[in-house]
C-alpha cells in the first residue's frame, strides 16, 4: 500500500522527520537580488546568504543534523590523541564497510590530496567513470590525467538508463591494452557521478570493473561521497539488490574496492571525511601525510563533536527512510518541471535537480557560460542559489585554451531534512515562469579568472543589460498577479 498517494491520484514525497530547530530565512526583494547577483561577480558562489531564499548550492555540509547527532555531539572526548571519539568513529567505519583501517581527514577533497600524492605520478592516468572537479585538480597538480570512460548514456541528458554512472567495461579492457597498466595509477569509481546529474552507477557495473582491475593488477577506489543515494537507486531500481538491506548493499560494495573514501558533509551528514582500506601498505604510506595536513591520526583535523555527528549519522545512512528524502524530493521536482516542458536531465538522480542549459537557453553560446547565466538569472527571479556545473566549472589547459563542458547543467540541489514540499513548490513556479522568459537570458564573460578552480571565486560580467531586463519583466508579471 503506498501511502504517498492522495486520493486525488497524485503522489507525493513525505518529510519522514519533523522539525524541532527553525532557522528563518529571509525573501529580499527582486531589485536587492539583482544587485546581489551584481555585487557577486554573477557567481553564486559570492553571493552573501543574507541575500539567498532558498540556498541549493550544495548538500556538502549543509544537510540537517537527526537530534540523535546533535546529542552525541554533547559526549565528544576532545583529546588530542587516542581520542575514545575517534575510536567511535573507526568502529564505525569497520562495522559498515569491514574495512580494518580508517584515516581522518577535514573533508572529502583532503582525501583526495592524500589519495593523489600516494598514487599518481608524473605521466599517470586515472581512469574514472566521470571526473569531479577537486579530484581533477589534485590528479592534475600530481603530474596525471584523468580518462573518462562513462557509458553513451551517461551524457544523454534525457534518458531511462537507470544507471548512467556506470563506467563502460568495454572501453575500460580496451584502454588498459592501449596504454597498459603501468601508466594507470588507479581506476575511480565515483557513486552518484556530480557531474552528469547525479547518477548511479550498479552493483553488476562495480564487480565488471573490479573483475577488470584484477586482471590487470591495478588499484579500484570510490569515491563514497553520494553512497547515500547510490545505495537507495540500487535498492530501488536493480534486481540484484531487491531482496538486500541497505547495510548489506553497503558491505557488497566495498568488498569490491581496495580504496573507499568519502566526505562526511555529504555521507554522514557532518563536516569531515575519511579514508577505509584493507591494504596495509596503501594505510601505512597515506598515514604519514595525514599529520603533514590534516592534524593527528585520531582526529584529521575534524572537530571531534563532528566526529560523532558523523559517527551517527554514518549509522543512520543505513536507515533507507533517511536515504529516500533526497531522491524523492529531487524525482518529485523533476518530474513537475517536465510535465511543464522545463528541461531537465532524466532519469531523476540523487544530489539534485539538474536543469538542462544546453536547451534552456540554446541561443546562448556554450563560451558564454549559459549554465552560469541560467544560474544568475534564476537568482534574480526567485532568490534561488544554485551551482553552475558546466563550462564554467572547466579549467583551461596549458596553453590557455578553454575545453567545453560535455553538459551544461545548473544544478538545484536539495538538502537532506532542510527544505519542505512548499519550498520546492516555490521553485517549480520560478522555474517554470524563467523557462516561458528565456529569450531575455544572455551570457556571461569572465572579468576575473583565477587559474585553478575558476568557478568557486571567479567574477563574471553580463554581455548586456539583460539581468535588468529580466528584474522588469519579472515585477510586472508580480505586480499583474
Amino acid at each position: 500500500m503506498d501511502e504517498t498517494k492522495l486520493f486525488s491520484g497524485q503522489r507525493i514525497p513525505l518529510e519522514m522527520h519533523k522539525p524541532k530547530v527553525i532557522q528563518k530565512l529571509t525573501l529580499a526583494p527582486t531589485s536587492r537580488r539583482l544587485e546581489a547577483i551584481k555585487e557577486a561577480g554573477f557567481n553564486t558562489f559570492l553571493l552573501k546568504n543574507n541575500d539567498v531564499f532558498l540556498d541549493m548550492l550544495t548538500d556538502s555540509g549543509v544537510n540537517a543534523m537527526s537530534d540523535r547527532q546533535q546529542a552525541a555531539m554533547m559526549v565528544a572526548d576532545d583529546s588530542y590523541a587516542g581520542s575514545q571519539t575517534f575510536t567511535r568513529l573507526e568502529r564505525t567505519c569497520q562495522n559498515l564497510f569491514g574495512m580494518k583501517h580508517f584515516l581522518p581527514a577535514h573533508q572529502g577533497r583532503a582525501c583526495e590530496n592524500v589519495l593523489s600524492q600516494v598514487l599518481v605520478r608524473p605521466g599517470t592516468v586515472v581512469v574514472t567513470n566521470y571526473h569531479f572537479t577537486t579530484t581533477k585538480a589534485h590528479i592534475l597538480l600530481n603530474g596525471g590525467t584523468v580518462e573518462e570512460l562513462p557509458i553513451s548514456e551517461a551524457l544523454r541528458t534525457t534518458s531511462k538508463h537507470p544507471f548512467k554512472g556506470n563506467m563502460d567495461v568495454e572501453k575500460l579492457r580496451v584502454y588498459i591494452e592501449n596504454q597498459g597498466p603501468d601508466k594507470i595509477a588507479f581506476v575511480r569509481m565515483e557513486a552518484g557521478t556530480n557531474l552528469i546529474g547525479g547518477q548511479p552507477f550498479s552493483l553488476e557495473n562495480l564487480a565488471q570493473v573490479r573483475q577488470i582491475c584484477d586482471e590487470h593488477g591495478l588499484l579500484l577506489v570510490l569515491d563514497a561521497s553520494l553512497l547515500a543515494d547510490n545505495l537507495y537507486f540500487m535498492k530501488k531500481r536493480e534486481a540484484a539488490c531487491q531482496g538486500l538491506s541497505i547495510r548489506e548493499i553497503t558491505r557488497k560494495i566495498a568488498d569490491l574496492v581496495h580504496i573507499l573514501y568519502f566526505s562526511g558533509r555529504k555521507l554522514g551528514c557532518a563536516r569531515g571525511g575519511g579514508i577505509c582500506t584493507d591494504r596495509v601498505d596503501l594505510f601505512m604510506t597515506m598515514r604519514e601525510l595525514i599529520p603533514l595536513y590534516e592534524g593527528f591520526l585520531t582526529y584529521g583535523g575534524m572537530s571531534v563533536r563532528e566526529m560523532e555527528a558523523m559517527a551517527v549519522g554514518l549509522e543512520e545512512t543505513m536507515d533507507e527512510e533517511m536515504i529516500n528524502q533526497g531522491p524523492e524530493f529531487i524525482a518529485y521536482m523533476v518530474n513537475e518541471l517536465d510535465k511543464r516542458g522545463v528541461p531537465v536531465v532524466t532519469p531523476p538522480g540523487g544530489l539534485g535537480c539538474h536543469l538542462n542549459a544546453l536547451e534552456f537557453v540554446d541561443h546562448v553560446p556554450q563560451n558564454q557560460y549559459p549554465a552560469g547565466a541560467l544560474a544568475a538569472a534564476l537568482f534574480i527571479v526567485s532568490g534561488i542559489r544554485g551551482m553552475e556545473r558546466g563550462t564554467l566549472s572547466e579549467q583551461r589547459d596549458e596553453s590557455g585554451n578553454e575545453p567545453l563542458a560535455d553538459l551544461e547543467l545548473l544544478r538545484l540541489a536539495i538538502p537532506r531534512r532542510v527544505y519542505t514540499l512548499s519550498h520546492v513548490t516555490y521553485a517549480i513556479d520560478r522555474i517554470a515562469w524563467l523557462y516561458e522568459h528565456r529569450h531575455i537570458i544572455g551570457g556571461l564573460e569572465f572579468i576575473e579568472e583565477p587559474n585553478t578552480l575558476r568557478f568557486f571565486f571567479g567574477r563574471l560580467g553580463s554581455r548586456s543589460d539583460w539581468p535588468d531586463q529580466l528584474a522588469g519583466a519579472f515585477e510586472r508579471d508580480l505586480e499583474r498577479m
